[in-house]
Parts: C-alpha cells; structure tokens; sequence
C-alpha cells in the first residue's frame, strides 16, 4: 500500500469534509452547500464514502478525492497537502526505496500464489475421490454448488507433501510457500512440510478482493486445532481482515448495516439466504482497523453471538479482562469496554442480538429466514444489553444483587460520551433495580474516578493492497490508471486524441478527466511535457515528480500484464479507456443530479429544479456525443 492510499484508508473522507461543510445523508452519499463558491439555496456538493471522492454539480463543476479538496481548499501544492493529509493520519512519509519496491514485487508473487491455491484446493473438492467427504459436509450444512462456487471452497488433501510437491513443480521456491503460509518448516530436520492437510478450506481476502490467506475446518474429529488459519505473514494480518468483506460490502452499503458473526459457514449460509451483509472477524474482539475498515461502509455494527458468548460468563469478562488478552481469544469475543471506545471515537452504532440456545446463525438462517431478520431487529445498544445480561436469572429484590449489577454497569455507562445516552442508561438501571437515580449517579461518579481509562495504542500501518474494479469507484480508478498507462509510454498520443475528441464534439483531454489527486497531478505534468521543449517528455515528467507519487509512477510505468499493444491498438484502447471513463462519470452525474433534484422536490422547494434540469439535460447531450464517437472507428488521423 502507498502511502497515498495508506492515508486514503484511515481518513474517512466524510469526517474531513465534515469539518467545514455541514452535510446532510442522502442515500449512500452526502450533501451539502460548496464550500468553494457563493450558494446558499442548492446543495450541489455531494461526497461518495464508497469512492472517498467528491464532486460538486453546480458553479465549480469539479471533484476529486480527499487531496484535492484539502489542495483547493488551502491553495496548497500536492507535496504541502501530502504532508498535511500524512501528519493528521499518522503516516509516516517513507521514500520509494528499492528494496521497497521489491518487497511489493515479492507480495503481488505471493498473491498469484495464493490465487493458484484457490484453484488447487477447488479441484481437490470439486474432482476428485478424496474431496467427496468434504463436499458431502458442505452439502449437509446448506450450502448449494453455486454458494460452493461463488465462496472457492476447497478440501486441502490428506498428505505431508502434496501441495508442495505441486506448487514447487510450478515454479515457486519453498521459501515462498512459507512466507504465504502454504507450508510450515520442519523441527527436527531440515524441509518443510504442507500446513493445511484434510481439511475444507476457506479462501480469505482482503476488502478489495486480493488473497490474503485461508482459513481451514477438519473433517476427521480427532484432528486439533479445530480452525487453523493462515500464519501471521506480509499478506495476512488477521486484526486487519474480515472474511466476507469482499462479497458483503455491495449489500453492507445498500442496507446501511453489517452483522457480525462468528464463522465462515455462518457467514456464507447467510449470504447465501439473502443476508449478504455478513463479516466475520475469525475468531477475536473487534478491533480497531476492523472498526475503521467496517466504517467507510456504514456506522451501524450488529454483533450476532450465540448465547454462550453473550452470557452472564462472557458479559463479565469483557468487562473485567484486559483488551490484549480479549483479543488472543480463540472464539469471537464480546468486549464491552472496548467495543465502547470504539464506537465513542468512530461515531459508529454498535448492537448486540443473541442467538437461540444452541444454534448457529447458519443453522438458523436455514432453518426459518424470518427468524433471523426478527433477532436482527431485537438488536441492543451495548450498555443495555450488558445491563440486561446481568441482570437476568437474578434476584433483584435482594439488596446485595442490585448493589453488585449497579458496580459493574455503572463504570460501562461512564464510559459513553453522549450525556443523554448517559442520562437514558442511568434511569433505565434505576427503573430495572427500583432504585433511587440519585444513589446510581453518586456509584457513576465513584467508579468513573477510581479507574483510569486505557489508552489504545496506535496500530502498526496496513500493509500494501492494489484495488481491483469491485465498484463504480474502483472502476473508475482502474480506468484512469490505464489511460496513462498507455499515455506515458507513447506522449505525443494526446494531438491524435484532441483531434478526434475534437472532430466527435468533445472536449480536449484534461486533468479534470480525473478524480484522483496522483492521477490528476501526473496528467497535469503530461501536458506540461508537451508544452516545453527542453527535455524529452518523460525525463521532463520524471524530474518534477513529487517523491510520494514514485510508487504510482512505477505501478503505470511496470510492464503490461498483457504484452504492449502496437500503436494502432495503442491508440484505440486509448480512446475507449477515455471515452469509457468520461461516460461512467457522466452517468454517475446524471443519476446524482435526478437524486438531488428528487430530494429538492421532497423538501418543496420546486423554484430551484431547473438548475437541475439544465445541468441534465447538458449532460445528457454530453453522453449522446460520447456514444456516437464510440460507434465510429477509433483511428488516428
């Protein structure tokens, strides 16, 4: 991961814009009035947390990701932003060293590896004897083929050297078997052997999609452990991932809500009943790059626990234990504290539903779908489920057991910020113990000063990801990394391109084709290259570039996956890429403007729709031209 999109990944592009621009949720996005012209009556200016960019509709007719609206807002260069952006995130800014660039080359072999692990493991499930067992199991707890499919599920064979033996006969060293964690060295003697032997296997990846790991069930009963994951490596860090991330964050944003549970089969027999906005976080408390992960989707958090988890037993020691033994837990754990802190300084919505005795949420799902959605809506706010925890099976006539309840939840209500949630929480107690509210605050003030409250350490920074197209965003990404892709290998491409944008009624090619501040700016030096005559484009561009755009300047420059197009082909996928790209933004205009204007019109404010509606209808005009330059042959002149 740059650090560009390491400080893209902990700075939520709604809070920064939230501190000078008051915004108002519409949808899965936000809106407000720009804050770079006058205009106090239409709130043209809308944020896209899933993208992290913004665009304004109205006077300006701009956009960009969090750098360029900190670089319009303060008249600042991209260096001046980077270091600003940088600090406030907690990135340390690092120059592209060699050895950093091979460690990236090392992780993106190590990924391919593991993507060959995937089809390795499906085969063994899919097409042969030994696998059969397996997908029986499979097939016992629900899940279809096409579930089966869409997950990769696989069965890792039941020998020492098998996957090894066919991995090194494809080209990869032991030593990168161990560092993806396929193998595990040997104590005794020299040599490794296969970490994962009869067992299903689980592919994880990360929130874009990028293998990262597996997680791995037994099938005979007498094997131990009963889970075995990946082991901690370059790739997997598993504070840092959530399993089903990848297939559950269309549905996490659509419902504004993501549910927590325990396993990967509850996970995908969620998914596959209809409730794709389930994530696991594979066996441990919530932690904070998980929360900060969860929060560019949505703030509203349910924890689903089976009724061990959320028992009296578990209740008290999320409670009393330290978050670092919480979090070395081997089931997923219910840290109250913590879980607190984090919803405090995320501004998230945590709730806490319980499972029927006995059953998982797979077994559940499968059992009757509408009792899920009905234990989903039973969810409670943190507090008020501890409180009712406590609280049930017990005598609460007795003295002494309303004493104890109001000692371990009154330091729990200290810990919310909100003083009408405090208030609420406090009365709720003294209703349920029939008490004075007054004794209650006096036992809040005593438990809120005799403690001090932990600190959370920073975590370390997440490691390198590339994003995949998964969403409109990501596609629009990949596009603009791949138009100057193939501009920085042929410059002087851009004549040809405006005259034929030109000769279709389009407009020239520009930096405002792009919303990211890197591409933006490396588009920008790629038209001052052309505009000088001192130095040959490329080392002209090469010596201005700012040092922090090093790394996506070698991503653009590295050899195509594909081979090099010839010029002709060059030239043609050149203009698709564009014209593709501009007509998934006008589109995206297009549907963001009918919904501002709906939103008007629900507020009876019809005086101001025709600025909508010209804005448009000229986009619309804009898309017909695209279209027909698309129908014509892309040929240079």
């Amino acid at each position: 991961m740059t650090a560009i999109d390491e400080i893209k990944s902990r700075i939520d592009i709604v809070d920064l814009v939230s501190e000078t621009v008051k915004l108002r949720r519409t949808g899965k996005n936000y809106t407000g009035f720009c804050p770079f012209h006058p205009n106090t009556r239409t709130p043209a200016f809308v944020v896209f947390p899933e993208s992290g960019t913004w665009r304004c509709f109205g006077q300006c007719n701009e956009g960009g990701d969090i750098f360029r609206f900190v670089m319009k807002k303060e008249g600042w260069d991209f260096a001046e932003t980077l270091r600003f952006l940088a600090e406030k995130a907690g990135v340390q800014l690092e120059p592209v060293t060699p050895q950093r660039q091979e460690a990236d080359k090392v992780n993106e072999r190590l990924q391919g590896l593991l993507e060959e692990a995937v089809t390795f493991y499906r085969h063994h499930l899919l097409q042969t004897p030994a696998g059969k067992p397996a997908l029986a199991y499979l097939s016992k707890r629900g899940l279809t083929q096409e579930t089966i499919e869409a997950f990769g599920l696989g069965y890792a064979p039941d020998g020492w050297e098998i996957a090894q033996q066919y991995f090194l006969g494809k080209g990869y060293s032991s030593a990168e078997l161990l560092q993806a964690g396929l193998a595990t060295e040997r104590q005794e003697r020299q040599g490794s052997y296969d970490r994962f032997r009869n067992r299903i296997m689980f592919p994880i990846r990360d929130a874009m999609g990028h293998m990262a790991g597996f997680g791995a069930r037994i099938l005979d009963p007498n094997d131990v452990p009963k889970f075995l994951n990946s082991p901690q490596t370059a790739l997997f860090d598993k504070g840092r991932l959530l399993y089903g991330l990848d297939q559950a964050r269309k549905a996490i944003r659509s419902l504004d809500q993501v549910v927590i549970v325990e396993g990967y089969l509850d996970v995908i027999a969620l998914h596959q009943g209809g409730f794709a906005n389930a994530v696991s976080p594979m066996g441990t408390a919530l932690t904070e790059d998980q929360m900060r992960l969860l929060k560019r989707f949505t703030r509203r958090i349910v924890l689903a626990l089976d009724a061990d988890a959320a028992g009296e037993k578990a209740t008290l020691r999320g409670l009393e234990i330290a978050r670092q033994a919480m979090d070395r837990s081997d089931e997923i754990a219910f840290d109250a504290r913590g879980l607190l802190r984090h919803e405090a300084r995320l501004q998230a919505d945590v709730r806490v539903t319980t499972l029927p005795p006995g059953m998982d949420p797979d077994e559940v799902v499968l059992r009757d779908p509408e009792e899920w959605r009905r234990i989903l809506e039973s969810a409670k706010p943190i507090v008020a489920h501890v409180m009712d925890t406590l609280a049930a099976g017990r005598d609460l006539e007795d003295p002494k057991a309303k004493s104890e309840v109001a000692a371990q939840v009154m330091p729990l209500i200290a810990d919310v910020p909100d003083p009408v949630e405090r208030e609420a929480y406090r009365q709720r107690l003294a209703r349920m113990l029939k008490v004075d509210e007054r004794a209650l605050q006096g036992a809040g003030q005593a438990a809120a000063t005799s403690r001090r409250r932990p600190v959370i350490k920073n975590e370390k920074p997440a490691r390198r990801t590339q994003a995949l197209p998964a969403t409109s965003g990501q596609r629009a990404a990949s596009l603009e990394a791949h138009c100057l892709r193939l501009l920085l290998r042929q410059p002087d491409m851009i004549y040809q391109v405006d005259r034929f944008l030109l000769k279709s009624g389009l407009g020239r090619f520009s930096e405002a084709d792009f919303d990211l501040s890197g591409h933006q700016h490396i588009a920008r030096l790629l038209l001052d290259s052309l505009a000088q005559d001192q130095l040959d484009p490329r080392q002209f561009m090469q010596e201005m570039l700012p040092e922090a755009l090093e790394e996506t300047w070698q991503a653009l420059a590295a050899d195509m996956p594909h081979g090099e197009p010839n010029a002709e082909k060059r030239f043609e996928d050149l203009m698709r890429t564009l014209m593709a790209l501009r007509l998934l933004k006008i589109n995206q205009s297009i549907q963001q403007m009918r919904f501002l204007q709906e939103d008007l019109q629900e507020q009876e404010e019809a005086q101001e729709l025709n600025p909508y509606q010209d804005l448009i209808g000229q986009s619309i005009q804009a898309r017909n031209r695209l279209e027909q330059a698309l129908a014509k042959p892309l040929m240079p002149d």
